[in-house]
């Protein structure tokens, strides 16, 4: 039996990659094990995926601002070195994929005391912490934008992000009718994300009235941020968040509002959707979302407006001329042969160093 260590948290977006490849590794006869940390994002996620063995360890946040933790939490990462290295030694893995994030530091490390080959995938188009720390012990980083590879001293391939096979397969006609859209005016999804969405919540509920006199707006605007009372506004559907139904909303939009993470910039490339673009401001964050969304901005992909320049008259004189120009940006995107999915370019340099 092939056996394969996947760690990645902290996020979801460390994790969802990591969840469309297993159906694939487990489809080719691998034994996948995930090596996470208790009670976290990625044990939640990867408790609801059959046939997949959850191991923890002791972590500690990689911190590049003072707080008294970073005292004590690097006696944390070193204990979870050593819980990583014996449960790798006790599983002896052919492979181990890392996603990043703090947890990932010390499973490549007992990876590498194990002489484990190591295979790590970074995001953004600057590595993270964690990866600038695991990049030493690997064989290969794999990179969702192609300008990262120079960022990773001869050692990147570009390969895009593990996408996963649900996010194409929503139906038009069945999301319409889900969300209530019954109206002959074009769809604007917006997707603020889960924690930074409060800023296009806001821009986005002060334009309503111009919004949805041009528009139906088909808003996911984050867990606890619905507004009772907008409930029943013509041509306006808020949404917390969505599961099931996210490949179908996918399918409604025309035209896209979005943040500039890396896993949703794959799905907005590679389900060919116009987007505006607002990345996290540089002092919500590392900046990797700003140089995300300038990535796209180059190649045509999208327009982007910052988040400091957002007003709801900004954001919708920016709305209608995305729409105006949404067939100039499909046609860029649909001129990129590779496209945002990497699921098979990363299970290609899985297997290459795999020790089978």
């Amino acid at each position: 039996m092939k056996r394969i260590v996947l760690t990645g948290g902290g996020t979801a977006g460390h994790v969802t990659p990591n969840l469309a490849l297993i159906p694939r590794l487990q489809a080719d006869g691998w034994e996948v094990h995930y090596i996470g940390a208790a009670n976290s994002a990625e044990q939640e996620l990867i408790a609801r995926v059959p046939n997949v063995t959850f191991h923890t360890v002791s972590v500690g946040k990689l911190r590049r601002y003072f707080d008294i933790k970073n005292f004590s939490d690097p006696f944390r990462v070193i204990k979870g070195v050593a819980q990583a290295r014996r449960i790798i030694r006790k599983l002896k893995p052919a492979v181990v994929f890392s996603k990043g994030g703090f947890v990932s530091v010390p499973v490549v490390f007992g990876a590498k005391m194990n002489g484990v080959p190591i295979v790590i995938h970074e995001s953004d188009m600057t590595p993270g912490l964690a990866n600038k720390l695991s990049k030493p012990f690997a064989e290969v980083e794999c990179c969702t934008f192609p300008e990262a590879v120079q960022y990773t001293g001869g050692k990147g391939i570009y390969t895009g992000t593990p996408m996963r096979p649900e996010i194409f397969q929503g139906d038009r006609a069945r999301g319409r009718k889900i969300f209530g859209l019954t109206g002959n005016a074009p769809v604007l999804m917006v997707v603020g994300g889960s924690t930074g969405a409060r800023a296009i919540n806001e821009a986005v509920r002060g334009a309503l009235p111009q919004l949805t006199n041009a528009f139906q707006v088909l808003h996911l605007c984050g867990k606890g941020n619905k507004i009772n009372t907008l409930e029943g506004t013509p041509n306006y559907v808020q949404c917390e968040y969505l599961n099931e139904e996210m490949a179908d909303a996918y399918a409604c939009a025309d035209i896209m509002i979005s943040r500039a993470g890396a896993n949703a910039l794959c799905e907005i490339l590679e389900l060919r959707k116009p987007a505006l673009l607002i990345p996290y401001p540089m002092e919500a964050s590392r900046g990797d979302q700003l140089l995300n969304a300038e990535s796209f901005r180059k190649r045509g992909f999208s327009l982007v407006m910052q988040q400091k320049d957002m007003t709801p008259e900004s954001l919708y004189r920016e709305t209608i001329r995305l729409y105006k120009e949404r067939g100039a940006l499909y046609q860029a995107m649909l001129s990129d042969e590779s496209g945002g999915n990497g699921l098979e370019a990363v299970l290609e340099q899985i297997y290459k160093y795999a020790k089978v």
